[in-house]
């Protein structure tokens, strides 16, 4: 059948899958130059970005075989030259570029990840100088990390043994480039620092490229050197070599030639500092046992040595001096309290105060008259007053009333005042108070103003 004759209908599959090989087959595998943004990885580890210029767009993917691979990590902005294939991801009848690998622009991709790494663990403080471990003055055990054949090792040992051969040295063999070799460095600095009685530990390699280094600037290393308990000392490469390993570890030598001479201290050199010492403390001790025979000598020669008795003698012409001078203090202290007391007797002598008591006495006395006087008036007038308030209260009485023979009557048996002679009946009783007893009475006839009723 020919999918391409002018009377054939595609279906979508069938159209979506033909361009698929027309595109693949095409290009092949091509350079694209572009820059990166909406970089995403997701949890399958593959990549997913744009990859852009000043016109177009293009959908990139780094699936996560070679995602893993890449030395520096994908950002926005950054341009870059990928590598891949074009092909079309048929679901969606999209067609994207499928990278294998990738180069930064205008630099290079280790180089790249070499400034990504060291900012990011400089960020976190690894390179901190508080975290920096000062080296033993003097070892007894060395650890090595490095290639059990390479010229570090051989560099290091002979230094050793030249400078203080009787150090021991305990080699943790790793691998220092290539697949796998920066996890083994890692291993052998936990390794060498979990046993607990190394006193500093070396890692490192000869020089090389930077390829060649490179395991010492992955981040599973300098996490190792960063938790590492023991000093370490890093000597990669030669002295122009720098790795992330040199700002991590507590110190960083040149070569691992250096290294050793860092931590090892020459014997000679050692012996003849211990001489230097003994002689400056032999010339310090000497001094002093000098000086101290000269204080003695003066001491044994001074005036109460030789006079013991003047010296005795003086001392107790001064203690006499001093009770003579206390006694003098103390009589010119009593001679001023007599003063004091005779002048303050004196002055109350001047004062005379029995004379100021018999004033005040008569002055009391009168006063005391005067105010028994005034107390009688006062009594005798309240008396004449309370008097005159008394025949008021007695001329309103009820009592006097009677008494000018007036009389009250009380209805029996309520004892209500009689004041009308409509109020009764005949045949009523009565009670008459009088100013003197009362009189029990029957009513017999009630007489109105103006008429008689019986």
């Amino acid at each position: 059948m020919n999918v391409y004759a002018p009377d054939h209908i595609f279906s979508v599959s069938e159209l979506t899958r033909n361009i698929k090989t027309i595109l693949e087959e095409f290009f092949g595998r091509i350079w694209v130059c572009g820059e990166i943004s909406n970089c995403r990885r997701q949890a399958s580890g593959h990549i997913y970005c744009t990859l852009k210029d000043n016109h177009s767009q293009l959908s990139i993917v780094f699936f996560r075989s070679d995602a893993d691979r890449l030395k520096f990590k994908l950002q926005d902005g950054l341009q870059v030259n990928v590598f891949g294939r074009i092909s079309v991801y048929e679901k969606r009848g999209n067609y994207q570029f499928i990278v294998e690998r990738a180069e930064p622009v205008g630099y290079g991709a280790l180089q790249l990840a070499f400034e990504q790494l060291k900012r990011k663990l400089d960020q976190e403080g690894l390179f901190a100088a508080e975290h920096k471990r000062s080296l033993p003055l003097f070892p007894q055990r060395i650890g090595v990390v490095t290639s059990p054949t390479g010229a570090a090792i051989r560099d290091i040992l002979h230094v050793l043994d030249r400078r203080f051969s009787t150090v021991e040295v305990v080699l943790y063999p790793s691998l220092v480039q290539g697949e796998g070799a920066a996890e083994q460095i890692a291993e052998g600095i936990r390794v060498l620092d979990a046993l607990g009685n190394i006193d500093v530990i070396i890692v490192g390699r000869g020089g090389g490229s930077l390829e060649d280094l490179w395991a010492f600037n992955e981040e599973v290393v300098a996490r190792a050197l960063f938790a590492c308990k023991t000093p370490v000392v890093s000597a990669v490469g030669h002295e122009i070599d720098f790795t992330i390993s040199d700002f991590v570890a507590d110190l960083r030598a040149p070569t691992p030639s250096a290294a050793a001479e860092l931590v090892v201290q020459e014997r000679e050199a050692v012996a003849a500092d211990v001489a230097r010492l003994r002689q400056a403390l032999a010339r310090s001790v000497s001094t002093s046992l000098d000086n101290l025979g000269h204080r003695l000598k003066s001491a044994v020669s001074a005036y109460a040595f030789r006079r013991p008795s003047d010296m005795l003698v003086q001392y107790e012409q001064q203690l006499d001096d001093i009770r003579e001078r206390t006694q003098e203090l103390q009589d010119r202290f009593l001679e001023n309290l007599e003063t004091r007391s005779v002048n303050l007797r004196n002055r109350l002598l001047a004062a005379r105060p029995e004379r100021a008591f018999s004033f005040l006495g008569q002055r009391l006395h009168a006063d005391g008259r005067m105010l028994a006087e005034r107390l009688q008036r006062a009594l005798a007038s309240r008396e004449a007053e309370l008097g005159g308030l008394a025949a008021k209260l007695d001329s309103l009485s009820p009592l006097a009333v009677l008494g000018r023979g007036y009389s009250i009557a009380y209805r029996e048996p309520d004892k209500t005042i009689i004041r009308d002679s409509s109020e009764v009946s005949g045949g009523d009783h009565v009670r008459v108070k009088l100013h003197r007893g009362s009189l029990a009475c029957t009513v017999n006839q009630v007489e109105q103003e103006g008429s008689a009723n019986g």
